[in-house]
C-alpha cells in the first residue's frame, strides 16, 4: 500500500494546506504535524522524525521481537519510547510508553482507518488515549497510541475481559455479549455509570463496522486499585471495510445467540434495556450523543487520510447501520 498521497485542503488564501497527522488541524503544505499535535506527545517536542523503517521492515522487526515484547495480539505491533530530544520514536523490547502499529499485509489502509475510528469515538465522548499517525520511510503511515496503563515506571491495573472471564488467549471469541455485560455489572466500582459507557461503546462499534471486539479488546482499568472502571477505548477499527466486507458477521461474539442481522431490538431493547438494565432516559441520552456527533463524523471521515474509495465505503456502511438502528 502506498500512502504518499496525503490529505490536503485549500486555505482561505487559495494555498493548499496539509493535515496534521495527530490533530487533523490544517498546517502548511509539506508539513506533517502541528505544534499542538507535537505537544500532545510532549510539551518539549519540537519535531517528529519519520520512522527509519519501511512498512515491510516494521513487520519484520515486530516478528523478530515478538517473543520479547510485553504487548501481544494478532495485529503487528512494536513497542516504543519517545526520544524527545531526538524527535523520534525509539523501538524497544520492554518499558515502552507507545505502541506502533504498521499496516498489516493483506488489509486496506488499516493505520488510517484505526486513527479515524478513534477520532470518531472521541467525538461522541468515548475516552481514548493520545494517538495519531507517524510517517515512516517510504512515505507510509504507521498508527501510534500512547499506553495508558503506565505511570512513570509503574504499571497500572489493567485486565481484559478474557482474563476476567478466565479465557485463554486462543479462545477469546468463546464468550458472549451477555458475559461482557456481567463483567461490567459485577466487576466495576460504579456499575450504573459503567453500563451506560459500555452501551455507548457497543453501539459505536456496531455503527462503525467493528466486527472484531472480542474478549481481549475490552478491559477494566484502575489508577489507584480502588476504583475499577472501563479502560479507555483501544483497537477501534472499521474492520468491515478493512477486509472489503468479506466477513458476514457484525459482532465478534454473539448477542442473543446472533452475530449478524442485528437490529434496534437486539442492541437497544434487549442489550441496553434488559441486559444492562438501563432506563429509557439513559438509553436516549446515549443515542442522542451519537446523533449529535453524526455531522462531525461526516466531516472527519471526509477530511481523513483514507482514500476517496475508502471514505465512501465508510460513509455507506455508517448510513446502513444508522438506518438499522433507527438513528
Amino acid at each position: 500500500m502506498n500512502h504518499k498521497n496525503t490529505s490536503h485542503s485549500i486555505s482561505s488564501t487559495g494555498l493548499q494546506n496539509s493535515l496534521c497527522a495527530i490533530t487533523y488541524s490544517e498546517i502548511p503544505a509539506g508539513e506533517h504535524y502541528s505544534p499542538k499535535g507535537l505537544k500532545l506527545l510532549s510539551p518539549q517536542l519540537k519535531k517528529l522524525e519519520p520512522l527509519n523503517l519501511t512498512v515491510e521492515e516494521q513487520r519484520e522487526e515486530a516478528a523478530a521481537r515478538a517473543g520479547k515484547m510485553s504487548i501481544q495480539g494478532v495485529q503487528v505491533k512494536l513497542s516504543a519510547k519517545l526520544a524527545v530530544s531526538a524527535g523520534r520514536f525509539k523501538i524497544v523490547d520492554r518499558g515502552g510508553t507507545y505502541i506502533l502499529k504498521p499496516a498489516p499485509a493483506g488489509y486496506r489502509e488499516v493505520p488510517e482507518n484505526e486513527d479515524l475510528t478513534m477520532r470518531l469515538a472521541a467525538a461522541v465522548g468515548i475516552e481514548v488515549p493520545v494517538h495519531g499517525l507517524v510517517y515512516a520511510k517510504g512515505g507510509t503511515r504507521t498508527y501510534f497510541i500512547k499506553r495508558f496503563d503506565r505511570k512513570k515506571s509503574a504499571k497500572l491495573y489493567l485486565e481484559d475481559f478474557g482474563q476476567l472471564l478466565g479465557l485463554a488467549r486462543e479462545v477469546k471469541y468463546n464468550t458472549s455479549m451477555e458475559s461482557f455485560a456481567n463483567v461490567v455489572q459485577m466487576r466495576t466500582t460504579f456499575p450504573a455509570l459503567e453500563c451506560r459507557k459500555f452501551f455507548l461503546r457497543v453501539i459505536f462499534c456496531f455503527l462503525t463496522g467493528n466486527e472484531d471486539m472480542h474478549a481481549k479488546n475490552f478491559s477494566l482499568f484502575s489508577e489507584d486499585n480502588q476504583v475499577f472502571k472501563l479502560a479507555p477505548a483501544y483497537d477501534l477499527l472499521n474492520s468491515t471495510i478493512a477486509t472489503s466486507g468479506k466477513s458476514k458477521e457484525e459482532l465478534a461474539v454473539p448477542l442473543m445467540g446472533k452475530k449478524s442481522k442485528l437490529t434496534h431490538n437486539h442492541l437497544v431493547n434487549y442489550f441496553g434495556h434488559e441486559r444492562l438494565g438501563l432506563d429509557e432516559k439513559a438509553i436516549q441520552t446515549c443515542l442522542r450523543k451519537l446523533q449529535d456527533a453524526f455531522p462531525e463524523w461526516d466531516r472527519l471521515i471526509r477530511q481523513s487520510f483514507l482514500s476517496e474509495e475508502m471514505k465512501k465505503s465508510y460513509l455507506d456502511l455508517l448510513a446502513e447501520r444508522r438506518a438499522r438502528l433507527k438513528l
